[in-house]
């Protein structure tokens, strides 16, 4: 077995740049792979940290509505959750949110007991070191630029290398769709990449967040919202926002590639998706670009937080499947063609459902090899 890598290093991208949360499985639908594989994820990557002696923390979730018109929804995402197997889940008052988060309002919240925080670039590095243990080699510093299936082989060149495989998996994220067009595959869904900057909570106000606090989400996006991230080094981390990157990797908000940029624009999805969206993408950049909206989103929870309280902090870009229709892909999708399995879509909560996604595609191929 080999891992081919264009970085010269493991969890370079959406892996190191998340916020580090061990998902429950609450937020999706019921049926779907992302309800179904977060649920067997967080079991296996609990078993994988503890195994590993990766620092983990079950700190639990408060999923917050800020006022009444919000408070029917707790129920349905609970409902939803006992539906996916999360166990723990209760929806509680002022008072609740109060004695579980001192300087948390909202009108009532669901906790999700099961929820909690890690690294995974951690996780990632015992990945690699446990597959070195058997065998496994390591490629870095090698993008592929060909990929041509061969009878029952897949030929790929990656950098300066030629390799036959008898069987691969690709998990490119932010390249995916570029990928699969070069085995073959459609060209959609494209990905449209999605920039989510981070504020760090002052140090010494650092105790105003005890764990993980999160909005009732909008369902029509795959997007959570701004909410509250306790890391577990110790930093709170305050967002994200979602804009458009003018870059497939473009962490910063100067960092732009033309012909990226260019391709997002000209593409028939993303146009009709802006055309529908256009008010919410504007308030998106106006919370990116202007601190004091970005402050207003996150006093809605926490309304002693004030702008000096807010410094700036990471940044992180998500790798979006988006349809020529202009629709989000929610759920996680790939590409199977032949001996060849190409990761489409894998956006949150695909690092707790990592090992049990890993399952899936090698049963995928399994069934492909018979």
């Amino acid at each position: 077995m080999v891992v081919i890598e264009k970085e010269d290093a493991p969890a370079r991208h959406q892996t190191s740049h998340n916020s580090g949360v061990i998902h429950s499985g609450v937020y999706y639908a019921e049926g779907s792979a992302k309800a179904r594989l977060c649920v067997q994820g967080r079991r296996l990557l609990l078993e994988h940290l503890a195994e590993h002696a990766i620092p983990f923390e079950l700190c639990g979730k408060l999923v917050v509505a800020v006022d009444e018109a919000e408070r029917p929804q707790l129920r349905s995402l609970e409902a939803r959750g006992r539906a996916n197997g999360v166990e723990g889940l209760r929806v509680v008052g002022p008072d609740d949110i109060r004695a579980i988060e001192p300087h948390i309002r909202g009108a009532g919240a669901l906790v999700v007991p099961g929820a909690g925080i890690t690294s995974y670039a951690r996780v990632a590095a015992s990945l690699e070191a446990e597959l070195r243990d058997r065998g496994v080699a390591f490629r870095y510093g090698s993008p592929v630029t060909a990929v041509d299936l061969i009878g029952s082989t897949v030929r790929l060149v990656a950098g300066s290398e030629t390799l036959v495989a008898d069987a691969a998996i690709a998990c490119a994220g932010l390249q995916s769709d570029l990928v699969a067009r070069l085995a073959g595959a459609s060209p959609s869904p494209r990905i449209v990449p999605f920039r989510g900057d981070y504020y760090v909570l002052r140090p010494e106000r650092a105790h105003l967040v005890r764990a993980l606090v999160y909005p009732v989400s909008d369902p029509r996006f795959p997007f959570l919202g701004v909410h509250f991230t306790r890391r577990i080094d110790g930093p709170v981390w305050l967002g994200p926002n979602a804009v458009l990157a003018f870059a497939r990797e473009g962490y910063g908000r100067a960092d732009v590639n033309v012909a990226e940029i260019a391709g997002t624009l000209g593409h028939r999805g993303f146009q009709r998706l802006a055309l529908r969206y256009w008010r919410t993408g504007l308030a998106e950049m106006r919370r990116d670009y202007w601190r004091p909206a970005f402050l207003t989103a996150l006093r809605r929870y926490l309304p002693e937080l004030t702008e000096s309280d807010l410094l700036p902090g990471p940044s992180g870009v998500r790798a979006q499947a988006l349809d020529d229709d202009g629709r989000l892909l929610d759920d996680f999708a790939y590409d199977r063609i032949g001996r060849f399995l190409n990761v489409r879509n894998a956006p949150s909560p695909a690092a707790t459902s990592s090992l049990a996604l890993a399952r899936e595609f090698a049963d995928q191929l399994e069934a492909a090899l018979v």
